[in-house]
């Protein structure tokens, strides 16, 4: 596929959806793995990064260009997991999961991915009409 082809499809709202998706799924993760960690003495949760700064990250280094040997490239984007950065409340064994704070996470993350599911369900089906399929 040409480059002008590969730009577009990167900037479509069907990429949109799906690289949404693929951020709901790594958030999930770190979400369960905060649950199952839930009496681990001294264990800590964490989060994704959210999905806008990831978004921005990425169009950020997409715009930069390395024209001269001595240009510096940027940093590939780092870990998708950050610590979470409010701690409400910690055992005296030092574990900071909340279960009601992970489970309004969870339920946010469930309705999100929904969400991308639809639109992404939709967008393929306008083009299947458009092919007349």
């Amino acid at each position: 596929m040409d480059v002008i082809g590969s730009s577009l499809l990167s900037n479509s709202p069907v990429s949109l959806a799906e690289r949404r998706l693929a951020w709901l799924d790594v958030r999930q993760k770190l979400l369960a793995r905060n649950v199952a960690n839930a009496d681990t003495p001294g264990f800590r949760p964490s989060d994704a990064v959210p999905f806008q700064a990831v978004l921005a990250r990425s169009h950020a280094a997409a715009g930069l260009v390395m024209t001269d040997a001595r240009h510096i490239m940027p940093a590939r984007a780092g870990s998708l997991a950050v610590e979470a950065r409010r701690v409400t409340e910690r055992t005296p064994n030092g574990n900071s999961v909340s279960l009601d704070e992970q489970a309004v996470r969870i339920a946010e993350t469930d309705q999100a991915h929904a969400l991308a599911m639809g639109l992404h369900r939709k967008y393929i089906g306008l083009f299947r009409m458009t092919l007349g399929r």
